[in-house]
Order: structure tokens, then sequence, then C-alpha cells
């Protein structure tokens, strides 16, 4: 039972990995953005200022992954960006994202459905893997 907590507890000190994945994107141009948030009242991220870490990944095949490795048990949420410009800053249009934006938790964005920190969240307890939807406007 002493080394079961001890491992627990080196665990913890460690982190947890989380695989982030984004596919269906709608060319191989740019770069994707992918932003590890949190805080509560961190989405909406209009200038990428608010997030933990953040990782720019190349896109290969209309697809990308990235890895967030070391993070502490705790409530995270991630929102992705199709960078196609390589930017780093959401390009609009009128009032919309000409590039496209996903969050966790989030299969559609719209005037009724913002995303928010507390929607978007999970909690971190384990190596977890999620898939992000792109929404392209």
């Amino acid at each position: 039972m002493r080394y079961l907590i001890i491992f627990v507890t080196l665990l913890n000190l460690y982190g947890f990995n989380i695989t982030v994945s984004v596919d269906n994107l709608r060319n191989s141009k740019g770069v994707v953005q992918f932003n590890l948030y949190n805080k509560d009242g961190t989405i909406p991220d209009k200038n990428f200022n608010k997030y933990f870490q953040k990782k720019v990944v190349k896109i290969k095949n209309h697809s990308a992954t990235a890895i967030f490795t070391n993070i502490p048990k705790g409530r995270y949420a991630i929102g992705i960006l199709h960078d196609e410009n390589k930017n780093g800053k959401i390009d609009k249009g009128f009032m919309l994202p000409k590039e496209g934006i996903g969050f966790t938790n989030y299969k559609k964005i719209n005037l009724l459905n913002k995303p928010n920190f507390k929607n978007a969240s999970f909690m971190l307890d384990s190596n977890v893997t999620k898939k992000i939807k792109i929404i392209y406007f």
C-alpha cells in the first residue's frame, strides 16, 4: 500500500499527457495552433494571450496533432485555430472568422452557442486523447 501511495504521488508530480487531434481541415496550408487553457474566463481568447500552453503544428494530409506533456491534474479546455496564413491571429471577414476554429466539447458555434471555458473544459486526472471538430464559417 505504501508503494502505491508513493507511485500515485509521483504520477501527480509529473502530470499527464493530453493528445489533441483535428481532421478534415479544408486544406493543408499554414499551421494549426493548439491553445490549452486552465482558468475560467480565458475563453474566448481573441488575442491569444490567456492560454496556459500553446503548440503550433504543421499540417499533414488535412490533419494535425499536438501533445501537451506533464500537465498537472486540473480542469482544462482546448481551442484550435487553422492559421492558414501563419500570422498567429484569427483573421475575420464580416465579424466571423475566415479561418477554421474549434474547441473541446463543441460541435458547432453560433450566436446562441458561443465558446466559454465552462462548457469547453474537462477534468484531467489521467492521460487523455481529444479530437476537436474544426468549424469554418
